[in-house]
């Protein structure tokens, strides 16, 4: 039977996976579009801001690898419906905090919450789609993260303007928990799925999903076997040279346009869609549609999905050429170009655990991943806040992430491989 043919449950919770990754990046973005008015309201300076815009991802990136370890040991299922309540909850209470202490704390509380969301993703898509359709299923969650900015920023903007920030904060919360419902009724893994017809399941199993079930020989034996792994170091650096970029502008590009560009907080919620739009559009596109026609035509996996990798990680050093003006309209030029090369390698480097995972692994190499990448989302806010503040302007701080890329195209050319399953020593 045709895929054509072939029921599309799974492209139900394709869509479902990319609607709470939306939905979390929501709830991510609402303090850097509410950070001018928390500034005129508590007197924050640019390192306090940017200790408030990383304290999400402490939280958030040191649970990534317990959380992987949980995952492939109870789940996604029962995973994901804990964490997705928690997270509305953790939003909903951002709202009734004052001051730099309690916004930190809340920003600490929503990182934990949201913590199994991207590896829970990685996982659940290994799960539900064949190899062949694996570029564009992970393209859908991942687009989610860039298109949250081209409708949450203004949305949010101007909930903030004519309700308050509190109301930015509330909003998010409640569709966190809206969210939360919907999972509830309509997420199964693929076995336990009652509306999955027979004919689909035979059809995802015999393209290569991922088998479910927990890791042979236990999490901490599984996590020792992964460090100690080439493709899994040379996948995370390269990844986390990616995320430098990529919360820079996440944390920092409305007050950029702010400050250096001197809009108000409407217009740069507008101007800070543009390249947001280019960047979803660049993921499903290229990251996704493009990867999957190729290697259906009988590409190398490896050579197709690493050359749009490392191609894109090339355009992502476009970030250079906002250094070099002062008009608007080239600066969000560059920076569109800029995150659209990156959002067309980010479903690729997503597609990844699931495709050089040992059985029960997928979720751990994920967040060992996305370790590093959220790592990045604590330094380059702070660093971008210190550089602010003793420069005046975000020149160093653009010029940092380009060289930061330049690492991450080492790592994906010379240290991952080829894009095959790891063979775990045997004890």
């Amino acid at each position: 039977m045709s895929s054509s043919r072939i029921p599309r449950r799974r492209w139900t919770i394709g869509l479902l996976l990319g609607s709470g990754v939306l939905i979390n990046y929501f709830d991510r973005i609402s303090l850097s579009v509410a950070s001018p008015q928390l500034h005129a309201s508590f007197g924050l300076t640019p390192v306090q801001q940017g200790w408030l815009l990383s304290g999400f991802f402490w939280s958030y990136a040191l649970l990534q690898i317990p959380t992987g370890l949980v995952l492939d040991r109870f789940g996604v299922t029962r995973v994901n419906r804990i964490s997705t309540l928690l997270w509305g909850i953790a939003s909903i209470g951002t709202a009734f905090v004052s001051g730099f202490a309690g916004i930190m704390i809340a920003r600490v509380v929503l990182g934990i919450a949201e913590a199994p969301g991207f590896p829970a993703s990685a996982k659940a898509t290994g799960y539900w789609f064949p190899r062949q359709e694996r570029a564009l299923a992970t393209a859908i969650f991942d687009a989610a993260a860039k298109f949250s900015n081209v409708i949450g920023v203004p949305l949010v903007g101007l909930a903030v303007v004519t309700l308050g920030w509190r109301w930015g904060f509330g909003i998010t919360g409640l569709l966190s928990l809206c969210y939360f419902g919907a999972f509830v009724l309509i997420y199964r893994d693929p076995s336990r799925d009652e509306r999955l017809s027979r004919a689909e399941h035979e059809y995802i199993v015999a393209g290569g999903a991922t088998p479910e079930g927990p890791a042979p020989g236990g999490g901490p034996r599984l996590l020792g076997a992964l460090l100690r792994n080439r493709k899994v170091w040379g996948l995370s650096v390269g990844f986390a040279a990616y995320g430098y970029s990529f919360y820079l502008f996440l944390t920092w590009l409305p007050n950029y346009l702010v400050q250096s560009m001197h809009m108000s907080i409407l217009k740069s919620a507008g101007f800070a869609a543009i390249p947001w739009a280019c960047a979803t559009v660049s993921d499903l596109v290229v990251g996704g549609w493009l990867i999957d026609h190729l290697i259906g035509r009988g590409g190398d996996e490896t050579v197709v999905r690493k050359t749009v990798l490392v191609v894109g990680m090339l355009f992502g050093l476009a970030v250079f050429g906002a250094t070099l003006t002062r008009d608007p309209g080239w600066a969000i030029a560059w920076i569109s170009i800029a995150l659209s090369g990156l959002a067309a390698a980010a479903p690729v480097g997503w597609s990844i655990p699931s495709l050089i995972a040992p059985q029960g692994g997928t979720a751990t190499i994920g967040s060992i991943m996305n370790f590093g990448n959220n790592m990045m989302g604590v330094v380059a806010p702070v660093t971008t806040g210190y550089a602010v503040s003793l420069s005046g302007s975000y020149t160093s701080s653009f010029l940092l992430a380009g060289i930061v890329l330049l690492v991450g195209i080492v790592s994906y050319v010379f240290v991952l491989g080829r894009l095959e399953p790891i063979v775990l020593p045997e004890r």
